[in-house]
């Protein structure tokens, strides 16, 4: 019988644990007994856990206590995990353990605890969006791509965050037993087989991103709340340059340097992000939403969304809208 372990700690994402467990526990249905996959939860200190969310979890086991070797090793994530300062000890145990099982890997950004651990480097990997850059300034040998669900190099598998965990398990199971009991499994759990597109899809690109200028104001900042205000005009690089009082060649130049973007990409951000509430909140027509937004056509808004987010607005909205288009 395979057997799974997941190693959460104090402030462990709950969903991190659950998703995934849920999927390989799910399996065991469509498996024959010999198959069933034995599912391990081992803590980082003894005792009871502390979830973030407040919800209590009793591991199986002590992590300092286990010697036993894994089919699969899973490191979850937590919110303030990567603030945590390394813990030589544990990091040591990952090394041994991981060196012992088939496969290992994080949930969201349990990858930073595989990190601590010497285990990311020259590997291709991903955590949650908005930790990307983080993870890659601490562990520079890593090669981190902060826009895939899941990825794999080697036996090393990491996820985006939180419920891509049950994207990656459901991937792991694929491998394991073959697409219809991986089918059967996303069925029952009520979650597609496999999403569209990678993590942009869910982090909003102009949001987090507005510089530390932005909120000065400068001129970059009034062109900004400009454009953001006239999304449907005709926002040519002259046009923003002479709201901004500059040259368009100082203009692009200063914009690009201030707010880390072109333009021209922020305009797209910008109209991207616009369309991507209208089809959450609205039912208006793609026609409309693309004009309301600044883009041609739909053609255009189409193109755009498949460029950026890897599918299609009517997919996003058939994704991501809160109301009912049945």
């Amino acid at each position: 019988m395979p057997v799974i372990a997941m190693l959460v700690f104090p402030g462990v994402q709950a969903l991190d644990v659950s998703g995934p467990l849920d999927v390989f526990a799910e399996a065991n249905r469509f498996l024959p007994a010999a198959a069933h996959y034995q599912l391990h939860v081992i803590g980082s200190i003894p005792g009871m856990i502390a979830c973030s969310n407040g919800m209590q979890l009793l591991p199986q086991q002590y992590y300092a206590d286990v010697v036993m070797p894994f089919d699969l090793l899973l490191v979850a994530g937590g919110p303030d995990l990567p603030m945590q300062p390394p813990d030589a000890a544990l990091s040591a145990w990952l090394c041994t353990t991981t060196a012992r099982a088939r496969r290992f890997g994080s949930i969201c950004n349990g990858a930073f605890l595989l990190g601590h651990a010497g285990l990311l480097a020259g590997k291709m990997v991903t955590t949650h969006w908005n930790d990307s850059a983080v993870l890659a300034a601490m562990f520079p040998a890593a090669r981190v791509d902060a826009d895939r669900i899941f990825l794999r190099d080697g036996n090393l598998y990491t996820s985006a965050g939180v419920t891509a965990g049950i994207d990656l398990s459901l991937h792991l199971l694929f491998e394991d037993a073959g697409p219809e009991v991986s089918l059967q499994v996303a069925k029952r759990l009520v979650v597609f087989t496999q999403r569209y597109g990678g993590q942009s899809q869910f982090s909003p690109y102009l949001t987090p991103h507005l510089p530390a200028a932005a909120a000065a104001p400068s001129p970059v900042a009034q062109v900004q709340q400009h454009v953001l205000a006239h999304l449907g005009e005709d926002l040519t690089v002259d046009a923003l340059a002479r709201q901004a009082g500059m040259s368009a060649r100082n203009f692009a130049r200063v914009f690009a340097r201030d707010a880390g973007v072109t333009p021209a990409e922020f305009i797209e951000n910008a109209r991207l992000d616009a369309a991507r509430v209208m089809l959450e909140a609205s039912r208006e027509p793609l026609k409309t939403i693309a004009w309301r937004c600044g883009f041609r056509n739909r053609d255009h808004l189409r193109a755009v969304f498949v460029k950026r987010l890897g599918l299609t607005a009517m997919q996003y909205r058939s994704n991501f809208a809160g109301f009912n288009l049945r």
